[in-house]
């Protein structure tokens, strides 16, 4: 994994997973408590993440609201799109462009 950018934007490309969660936090954390507005994660070059990268991001979520800020996802990949929809997160998490569950291809 590997995150790049600063307190206004951020790129995460590669696995958001269980060994890469400790520093993905840590980057999301030091971003959301040094800037101001929405953070923008970038999440076009993400191959796949799994439920403690989800939670990582929902972490993010929550710690970006007590800030006065908002955790904006940007080009969210179709597989992870499907799964923000099945477990109804795509309703609470800040989507730039939303996800309209329909026009997702089936699996």
């Amino acid at each position: 994994m590997h995150i790049r950018g600063d307190h206004a934007e951020l790129v995460v490309g590669g696995r958001l997973d269980v060994r890469s969660a400790a520093d993905a936090r840590t980057a999301l954390h030091s971003a959301l408590d040094d800037g101001v507005g929405d953070l923008v994660l970038d999440l076009t070059e993400l191959d796949s993440w799994d439920a403690t990268g989800l939670g990582v991001i929902m972490g993010a979520h929550r710690r970006a609201g007590r800030a006065g800020r908002r955790l904006v996802l940007r080009g969210v990949p179709p597989q992870m799109q499907r799964l923000l929809v099945a477990t109804r997160l795509h309703r609470i998490l800040a989507i730039e462009g939303g996800i309209a569950a329909e026009s997702l291809p089936r699996v």
